[in-house]
């Protein structure tokens, strides 16, 4: 009798890092809120507006010209080239052969980590933060150690010398978001160069997730508008040269609201491009030829756009925090950043079940501060990228629950 083959044995399972990645705590209360009536959900992070017109119409001419063929591994050339022009114009020049068009900004992340992070190296990540960033280098077999931001009386901020202690000269990458999903938290110019210098001196690499630097409220500085306000949160890209070990990820979703679209890009040194050309062809090919070609338009077309979107967004936050510091017992602080509000409430010291409650007690929907690690428990998050008259009606759905409890 031939003996068993150990490989049939047993349940087919994936990889274990696969099977060790977290399960995502949002969609968890999402499910929970199957079934239940008029439910508001803030829990993700998009706008309840749809795309702007200008740029649905220039998908719909892109397929009736027939752009639905394959295109270059890194982009169109005329979508290459806007982004070049846009990145130039917010943070200092930059080429066409620095720019890479990606399917969506969590794609980037994706491509970014698997060109500079292999089994068995040493990652280091900013949190809370959206969980994708700390689950990516995993995937590849890397390690991650987590530097939380503390929480006080000027909301959430970072300790810049436990990061750099953090950083040996044996880690291999640092991970950032700024605008920071889910505090709002926003890297200082002061900070970016003091982090920057330190990861030259060690040959540690960046990845910089700059998804919300334009859902920013803070000083314009040299990134103003005409009306003083700022165009952009601080970036890597405004301090380090093209050729240096930094990658900067961006999406079309936030600033244009095209969260559906899948479209995002990064920035990197040209040195990159050959072997990240590399990657895209064995990960997606590239991105859909019509939406790179609305992403044109986005980019060339869509700057007023931009900034008012950037100033409803802070009206609306304003608008939130002011009526929610009414509400007993929660602690909320104004963000300079992003499209979110992560804040302190009773009971959220078991933050997944309090939601889940809240959604299915309250029709309710915000994400539990512990889908963003476990330094995120004890606060919830609410995205307030919606008709201010849906935040009303939440923060009254929100204070009946807590009054009942």
């Amino acid at each position: 009798m031939s003996e068993p083959d150990p490989f049939r044995q047993g349940a087919p399972n994936a990889r274990d890092a696969v099977r060790a990645l977290r399960p995502s705590q949002i969609r968890e209360v999402a499910n929970a809120g199957f079934g239940v009536a008029d439910v508001l959900p803030f829990w993700f992070g998009e706008s309840d507006r749809v795309t702007p017109k200008f740029i649905r119409d220039a998908a719909s001419e892109a397929l009736a010209a027939g752009a639905t063929f394959y295109t270059y591994n890194l982009g169109i050339a005329p979508l290459r080239e806007a982004l070049a022009g846009y990145v130039s114009a917010l943070h200092g020049q930059t080429s066409p052969d620095q720019v890479a068009v990606t399917s969506a900004g969590v794609n980037a992340l994706m491509l970014a980590a698997q060109l500079v992070v292999g089994a068995g190296d040493r990652v280091v990540a900013v949190t809370p933060l959206w969980p994708n960033l700390v689950e990516i280098p995993k995937i590849l077999g890397a390690s991650v150690q987590t530097v939380s931001l503390e929480y006080g009386p000027l909301g959430w901020t970072l300790d810049l010398e436990r990061l750099l202690a953090a950083l040996t000269p044996d880690t291999r990458l640092l991970m950032l978001n700024s605008p920071n999903n889910p505090t709002g938290w926003v890297m200082t110019r002061d900070e970016q160069q003091a982090v920057l210098e330190h990861c030259r001196r060690h040959g540690i690499w960046i990845v910089a997730d700059d998804v919300y630097e334009r859902l920013y409220y803070g000083d314009g500085g040299a990134h103003a508008d005409d009306a003083g306000a700022a165009r952009s949160a601080p970036s890597f890209l405004d301090l380090a040269a093209r050729d240096e070990r930094v990658i900067c990820v961006n999406s079309f979703s936030k600033a244009w609201l095209m969260t559906g679209w899948r479209l995002g890009w990064i920035v990197a040194p040209s040195a990159l491009m050959d072997d990240l050309s590399k990657l895209v062809e064995y990960n997606t090919s590239c991105a859909p030829s019509f939406v790179q070609q609305a992403g044109v338009v986005a980019v060339r077309e869509g700057e007023r756009f931009a900034q008012e979107l950037a100033a409803s967004l802070r009206e609306s936050r304003d608008h939130l925090v002011s009526a929610l510091a009414q509400i007993p017992g929660v602690d909320v602080k104004t963000p300079p950043g992003a499209m979110y509000l992560f804040f302190a409430l009773p009971g959220a010291e078991r933050s997944l079940d309090l939601c889940k409650s809240l959604v299915c007690e309250a029709g309710l929907g915000l994400a539990p501060g512990s889908a963003f690690g476990p330094e995120g428990e004890g606060f919830v998050r609410w995205c307030y990228a919606c008709d201010p008259a849906r935040l009303d009606l939440g923060v009254e759905r929100l204070r009946r629950f807590l009054a009942r409890r």
